[in-house]
């Protein structure tokens, strides 16, 4: 598979996700972005846009296997994880695997399980193995997670800490649809088969993922622009607003980003344009701002849009320099 083959692969995604969302074309290109990058997404935004649809969508696209977990507050990590039970029958203690052993894992509501239970979350993200009664499992690759929170209903939830939004590659939201995009969400949703994630097809496979994923990794990067990166990251570490800025794995994470969706758009190289396009979506929910108040999301990427404004862009000339 060469990178124009990831760009058809990306595109097939596209179109079939696009049997089910209306629009959202930006939206989805950053789901698929995350993917590739072997990262994880969070949906945020108020209820009925889309956010569960959109997940279930990508994941009926895929031939993995998928959970959905809709968190409450009574929801156990061994609800997640999985547990050792004694088989009456074998005589012996077996292990009955949750839903974490799926290979795309959609946590509907994240936000209202308690931090005990999303803490959980932490060790199949980052390391993508659970650790269960003194043993570890590995996850089986790829391995993607899928939340969804409602920033408006606060009632009955906990707030992601710190640790657990840095594991998020990207945090979206889909916005309302147009008034045309309106109009034929309700075309499709009078049908006889409504509006649901049935109507995308599996057109992508567990190996053809993995390896798009791989040949991800090799798009180059300019030193330059890997740079420019860092040089993002330390002025928001400066800012006089900021109490927490971009930290190492944030930057990680912008390269991989970036490599994924230069691939995606048939690249073998990355441009300051998409690491510009992703600063927002891949650090926005990094920043920890020294006062807290409503409007945390917005004030972050102004604050991100600022630091874009103030660094310079590598030359061409440096750009060049790095590109295989």
């Amino acid at each position: 598979m060469q990178v124009n083959q990831v760009r058809e692969l990306a595109v097939k995604l596209k179109e079939n996700i696009g049997r089910v969302i209306v629009g959202k074309e930006g939206e989805v290109e950053l789901l698929l972005t995350a993917l590739l990058a072997s990262g994880h997404v969070l949906l945020e935004d108020v209820p009925g846009t889309g956010k569960t649809l959109l997940a279930k969508s990508l994941a009926a696209s895929l031939s993995l296997s998928f959970q959905r977990i809709q968190f409450t507050p009574d929801l156990l990590p061994s609800d997640l994880t999985g547990i050792h039970f004694y088989n009456q029958k074998d005589g012996e203690f077996q292990f009955r695997p949750g839903p974490l052993f799926s290979r795309i894992v959609l946590a509907d509501e994240i936000n209202r399980a308690t931090p005990r239970t999303q803490s959980s979350l932490l060790e199949c993200m980052e390391e993508r193995q659970v650790s269960i009664d003194g043993q570890t499992m590995a996850l089986e690759r790829p391995f993607m997670v899928l939340a969804t929170q409602n920033p408006v209903d606060n009632q009955g939830t906990f707030p992601l800490p710190e640790a657990q939004m840095d594991r998020f590659m990207i945090r979206m939201k889909l916005g309302y649809p147009s008034a045309a995009e309106g109009k034929e969400i309700l075309k499709r949703t009078q049908g006889p088969a409504g509006l649901t994630a049935e109507r995308a097809e599996r057109t992508a496979t567990a190996d053809e993922v993995l390896e798009a994923q791989q040949l991800c990794t090799q798009v180059s990067v300019s030193e330059d622009l890997m740079g420019y990166i860092v040089s993002l990251a330390e002025a928001t570490r400066v800012h006089a607003e900021v109490a927490l800025g971009i930290s190492p794995r944030g930057t990680q994470a912008l390269l991989r980003a970036a490599q994924a969706y230069a691939a995606l758009n048939g690249r073998e190289y990355v441009l300051p344009d998409d690491i510009k396009h992703l600063l927002v979506p891949v650090c926005a929910h990094r920043l920890v701002l020294k006062k807290r108040y409503g409007g945390q999301h917005e004030a972050a990427r102004r604050i991100l849009l600022e630091v874009l404004d103030h660094i310079a862009v590598p030359s061409e000339a440096g750009l060049e320099s790095g590109v295989r």
